[in-house]
């Protein structure tokens, strides 16, 4: 672990270099922006975590593991681990959302590929559905690994049963590459490799599992910017969880609005979530955290928090990412539609 002398040094160097690592990109015909991440090690951001998780969980173990084989229950994903070139990708936004719907923001994995250079690329994270496909507004769990051209395709979508109000999970094929409005995705060569795992129990904090570990991070590192992205496991507990139905027609205007769109289902364990947090917004208007989840007794969704506290168990892998990639970031924002 480092002692206070040298993160203040570290950190100092990283704000510093902020004024001259800024990478301009281009991607269709959009914006697109590169910057660096703080990159604390994994053994720090472990440490931290393990001191600090304890006001927020009355069980707390976070250590630096080899990531366990994501292709294997429950996961089941597309590639094997999180590492190779980590980095955060925050694609479109809330505003393409709300207050109204701009149905000509749809993107192709296939297309931010080409502009992060990276392959194999793998991408998992949580955004909004690829509706010219489904025919209908919905939530992305996405997992998708490409190599080359070929496609490997673990996501899902959660949408609403017109019929009787129930949320239902589908499956995407290998030849639906599409996301539309916004996503935040981790992005890596879904290697092998060394990775934090942690396991808590017994929520005792106010804040949800995700906003907790922010909070962490955020106190030990200041104003450095932390990114990190991967998979939590709900082991256990009761969850309160969302799914868009279709496209409001008129136009949503508030948060109380908002929530009375959006379809909220408490959800039970086991789940399994995907997706980004972020300690500050580096003037890059980022979501500080998105995660979707999924499961195999047909039920996913957006994250919100558990609603058993007593109960819940929660056991996460993740990696630190070594920048931030912004694309198509709206010319206006709001702060509705970020919980």
């Amino acid at each position: 672990m480092m002692n206070t002398i040298q993160r203040m040094l570290f950190v100092h160097s990283y704000l510093f270099s902020l004024r001259h690592e800024v990478e301009q990109m281009e991607f269709m015909g959009t914006s697109a922006e590169k910057r660096d991440l703080f990159t604390p090690s994994l053994k720090d951001v472990a440490t931290e975590l393990n001191n600090r998780l304890t006001l927020y969980f009355k069980t707390v173990d976070v250590d630096v593991v080899e990531c366990p084989d994501l292709h294997q229950p429950p996961y089941c994903f597309a590639a094997r681990g999180l590492c190779g070139q980590p980095m955060l990708v925050e694609v479109g936004g809330p505003t393409y959302l709300i207050p109204k719907v701009d149905r000509s923001k749809v993107y192709d994995f296939r297309d931010i590929q080409r502009v992060l250079n990276i392959n194999p690329c793998y991408f998992m994270g949580a955004g909004a559905g690829p509706f010219p496909y489904t025919e209908v507004n919905c939530e992305g769990i996405y997992n998708v690994m490409i190599d080359g051209s070929v496609v490997k395709q673990r996501s899902k979508i959660s949408k609403i049963n017109v019929n009787n109000g129930t949320s239902e999970q589908q499956d995407l094929p290998n030849t639906e590459t599409r996301f539309a409005l916004l996503a935040n995705l981790f992005v890596s060569q879904g290697l092998p490799g060394e990775v934090l795992k942690i396991h808590v129990k017994e929520r005792i904090g106010c804040h949800d599992f995700i906003a907790s570990i922010r909070n962490c991070l955020k106190d030990a590192y200041s104003t450095a910017v932390v990114g990190l992205g991967g998979v939590f496991l709900m082991k256990s507990g009761t969850f309160r969880q969302h799914v868009m139905p279709d496209f409001a027609t008129d136009e949503i205007k508030s948060e109380e609005q908002l929530n009375g769109w959006l379809r909220f289902y408490n959800m039970s364990a086991p789940l399994v979530a995907v997706g980004t947090l972020v300690t500050g917004d580096m003037d890059l208007d980022l979501r500080l955290q998105h995660f979707h989840s999924s499961s195999d007794h047909n039920e996913a969704g957006h994250y919100h928090n558990d609603i058993t506290p007593e109960t819940v168990e929660y056991l996460a892998y993740f990696n630190i990412a070594n920048s931030v990639v912004r694309i198509d970031k709206p010319k206006d924002s709001h702060d509705m539609g970020r919980d």
